[in-house]
């Protein structure tokens, strides 16, 4: 089909808009994008490693260089390499604040293939394409190498290192003290640690300065530092008794070259920034070179002899780099004018050009009209054939959807009468006064609690259909809207008790009635409620507000939680049927809201959800009945009697709960981490009889087993913070929890799933549903095999073969034994000492030992020390006395004492026999 004159006039024209839009408007692109993540520019090195990178950029009118300034901070630093990330650059370069923390985000945009570039500081591991920076090995021998030749006798010397966890300090110092320990006139006296700003030495420098006497000289990792070092000597009159020698050699008034020039400083080791080298070798990867994986920069020492040729050097470099600006600048404003011009013209020859072929079709549009009216004609008979057809298909589809539907519905109707029946029986059951074990009264309630909520699903659905083919018919009555309200909020107080919430209702007009059907918004109150409690954690707060706006002739509800909220891309979802949010990892139908939605609509009203610190709903109701048509009042009491609510809440299993069995100390102790409370009951209820049972619904399971050091650990997988195979790594990985057993009990049955678990450190991968038997005796097996090598640690405490144990026991068994070998004649050595040397605390010691070996840790190290004795009275000549203080006892009766109360015998005899 041939195009309209006036569709080719319309395209010729929009065409020229776009070249004159064009002419106007010079957009400048660029073909690659270089992101830099620098640690900081606090300091004069980093300004001046940024000011070459641009100076060596501009050089290239195709790149675009960005310049993130993280402050010195590693979470700072981190977004900015994700935001860079996210911008897709072409190359990455980086300079890290520290190494660890920095490598797994640098490893993600090497996996990413993005070419990173690592300047300065290196990371961990290899996973980067290129390191540029000077060789800071080479930096400390080289300062050491300096002050070696300065003198033959002997000298002190203090060293100060940069930021602990930084490449550069570390490198830096192994080559300054490697250097130094091959020198014989060379002794580091004091080495202190700075994070490369002079305030950060000041005081523990003039600390050292006031305990060593007759230091000769002071070696800083960079000119911040060692011009710091100077000022507190000087201070102290030292200033001219003392060599300083730093790192850097920048030009400027406060740089190293400067100082060196001003005597400040007898040498400053020159380490360049590197930043146009790192443009450079950037460019050379975009350009698909090799480029080396270590790329070092020349190192050089400064000092009198050669400082004013490298500050007359810097100063010419830098006058070049400045020309070099101009000269660009002037280019680019020339390239500018050009491209302008250049637009011009080619507006110019796109007018002429639409000119003439707006004459030529105005020519040929009298024939071409009449052919395409002619097409257009056809392809219409054509569209009614086909839409007739989509009608008559639709028709079709739309009985047998019905027909589904109503099979559907009917299903639905047939649940619920043998449900009913169930209902009925359970609480006749439950009435019965002759069921009198608690157990039997427990699982009745859990019955009777699980029915109800079938039977409640059941007839959401059917309130669904309702809403779905527009049968609710709308029954408002005149309602005080407190007393309605207040009579809901009673139902479910005893959940924010049990549960420790926050509950409350406030209302400033508690005499303010309105229409409402009591049936429909008793259904809207429990959805909001139900939800708002089902995602708030313990603890939390849930609040009814309702607001008279005077005013007005609205009133507004407010529902609202402290729970995890609605993402807020979500918020617009929500209400839609079947919709679950992506942070709902809760079981749900998905249609309670949807009927909220649906049923407030009936009422003329409004519902709103926002979410900031949990999730609010709003709702928003007229005043009066002006708005109802006179079929949907009906006049009933203004009662709100709970049993004329079709609804009844989810929290009547308090009528089932019993006392529950105290703990017993002498029992052994489960944790069970489980989000299902209905689950947790039933195990609670079953395994309280014999264990100590703590509970956790996988918000703090980590916590709780690192606080309670329980005997064993029953978890399932699916849980609101971490998954139930994380819990177990962390707990397996952690040197105070990896000796408990642990149970995962979950519903995943795929081999996947069961790998997994095993690889998390599990030792025992019980799928749902499951036999509570093999789970009891399963435990009872577990605790018995550690029961086991207890026994024979006991018994052989003094000899203890740690293959027996896991890595983690392993490392630990040999650590304690260790550290009381190390300090075996201190009799001052305590569990405390014991503890602090080994990073945690007394009771976490006391329980990791009582679980591993079942003994008391001032036991065992007393056992270690009489061990040893014994072995010095058979193999030593050593007196008795000097065996007791030997051993750490602090006096030779106590030995003695000590000695007879474990082997039935005094040492004296001991020996003799």
């Amino acid at each position: 089909m041939k195009t309209r004159p006036f569709h080719i006039f319309f395209r010729f024209f929009s065409i020229s808009i776009l070249l004159f839009s064009f002419s106007c408007n010079k957009t400048e692109t660029k073909d690659y994008t270089i992101g830099f993540a620098q640690t900081g520019v606090n300091d004069e090195w980093r300004r001046a490693m940024n000011q070459s990178m641009k100076i060596q950029t501009s050089l290239y009118s195709n790149v675009e260089l960005i310049i993130l300034d993280g402050e010195d901070n590693i979470e700072n630093q981190i977004q900015d390499i994700e935001e860079l990330i996210a911008k897709n650059v072409d190359v990455l370069i980086v300079s890290p604040v520290k190494s660890q923390p920095i490598t797994p985000i640098v490893e993600k945009a090497f996996n990413k293939g993005i070419p990173v570039l690592i300047v300065d500081r290196k990371t961990e591991g290899q996973n980067y394409t290129a390191y540029l920076g000077g060789d800071n090995y080479q930096v400390g021998v080289d300062a050491a190498n300096y002050l070696a030749s300065l003198s033959n006798e002997r000298k002190k010397v203090v060293e100060i290192r940069g930021l602990s966890g930084s490449s550069p300090a570390l490198e830096r110092s192994i080559g300054f003290k490697t250097t130094i320990e091959k020198n014989d006139n060379l002794e580091i006296v004091k080495s202190i640690e700075g994070n490369w700003e002079s305030y950060s030495i000041k005081d523990s420098l003039s600390k050292v300065l006031n305990e060593i006497k007759d230091i000769d000289y002071v070696f800083a990792h960079n000119d911040r530092m060692v011009l710091g070092a100077w000022e507190v000597a000087k201070e102290k009159n030292l200033h001219n008794k003392i060599g300083f020698v730093g790192v850097d050699g920048l030009p400027g008034e406060n740089g190293g070259i400067k100082l060196v020039q001003d005597n400040v400083l007898l040498a400053t080791i020159l380490y360049p920034t590197g930043g146009d080298e790192a443009i450079r070798l950037a460019m050379k990867i975009l350009n698909g070179e090799s480029v080396p994986k270590n790329n070092l920069l020349e190192t050089t020492v400064i000092d009198f002899r050669n400082a004013d040729i490298m500050w007359n050097q810097f100063n010419k470099i830098n006058q070049q780099q400045q020309d070099i600006l101009k000269q660009q600048s002037t280019i680019d404003k020339q390239e500018e004018t050009y491209s302008s011009q250049t637009n011009i013209l080619k507006l110019l020859l796109g007018l002429l050009i639409t000119s003439i072929l707006l004459g030529a079709y105005s020519i040929y549009s009298g024939y071409n009209i009449k052919k395409q009216k002619r097409a257009l004609e056809l392809q219409n008979k054509k569209i009614t054939i086909q839409r007739n057809q989509i009608k008559k298909i639709a028709e079709k589809v739309k009985i047998s959807n019905e027909a589904k539907v109503n099979f559907f519905t009917g299903l639905s109707h047939e649940f619920k009468t043998p449900i009913t029946l169930i209902l009925s029986s359970v609480e006749s059951l439950s009435d019965n006064k002759l069921i009198r074990d608690n157990k039997l009264v427990q699982e009745v309630g859990l019955i009777y609690n699980n029915s109800k909520r079938l039977l409640r699903l059941i007839n959401q659905l059917l309130d669904f259909r309702k809403i779905e083919d527009r049968k609710f018919v709308l029954k408002a009555s005149e309602t005080n809207l407190f007393d309605f309200t207040n009579t809901v909020f009673k139902d479910f107080e005893r959940e924010a008790q049990k549960r420790n919430i926050s509950f409350s209702i406030n209302c400033n007009n508690k005499s303010l009635k309105v229409y409402l059907d009591r049936n429909l918004m008793d259904k809207v109150y429990f959805n909001l409620l139900s939800n708002a409690f089902k995602f708030t954690p313990n603890n939390g707060s849930i609040s009814i507000d309702i607001k008279d706006d005077f005013e007005s002739n609205y009133v507004t509800i407010h529902f609202k939680d402290s729970g995890i909220g609605i993402p807020n891309q979500e918020l617009n979802n929500v209400f839609k049927a079947f919709y679950q949010g992506t942070n709902n990892n809760k079981s749900s139908s998905g249609i309670g809201l949807h009927l909220s939605k649906e049923f407030i609509d009936l009422h003329k009203g409004t519902i709103e959800v926002f979410s900031k610190h949990g999730a609010e709903f709003v709702l928003t109701l007229y005043k009066g009945n002006a708005h109802l048509n006179s079929d949907e009042i009906i006049y009933l009491p203004d009662v709100v009697d709970s049993a004329v609510l079709s609804f009844n809440v989810d929290y009547e299993e308090d009528i089932f709960n019993q006392d529950a069995v105290l703990n017993d100390d002498e029992r052994y102790s489960i944790l069970i981490i489980e989000d299902n409370p209905d689950l947790v009951k039933y195990l609670k209820g079953k395994l309280t009889q014999e264990y100590s049972v703590h509970v956790s619904d996988g918000s703090n399971g980590v916590e709780m087993a690192l606080g309670l050091i329980p005997d064993i650990i029953i978890c399932d997988v699916n849980l609101p913070d971490k998954t139930g195979f994380e819990i177990c790594d962390i707990l397996k990985k952690d040197l105070r929890t990896s000796h408990i057993p642990t149970v995962i009990l979950t519903a995943l049955n795929d081999k996947e799933s069961y790998i997994k678990g095993l690889e998390s450190g599990a030792d025992l991968y019980l799928t749902k549903p499951f036999s509570f038997a093999i789970l009891s005796q399963s435990i009872k097996t577990l605790i018995y095999n550690r029961e086991k090598l207890r026994y024979y640690f006991v018994n052989n405490v003094h000899n203890i073969d740690t293959s027996h144990f896991g890595p983690l026991e392993q490392e630990f068994i040999s650590k304690v034994n260790k550290i009381i070998n190390d300090n075996l004649d201190n009799s001052k050595f305590s569990v405390e000492n014991l503890a602090s040397k080994l990073n945690i605390s007394r009771i976490q010691l006391y329980r990791k030992m009582k679980a591993i070996m079942d003994v008391n840790v001032s036991d065992y190290i007393q056992n270690i020390r009489l061990e040893k004795a014994k072995i010095l009275l058979q193999d030593s000549q050593l007196t008795i006395s000097e065996i007791a203080y030997a051993t750490g006892f602090s006096s030779p009766n106590y030995f003695s004492t000590s000695f007879k109360g474990k082997f039935n015998k005094s040492p004296k005899a001991f020996r003799e026999e």
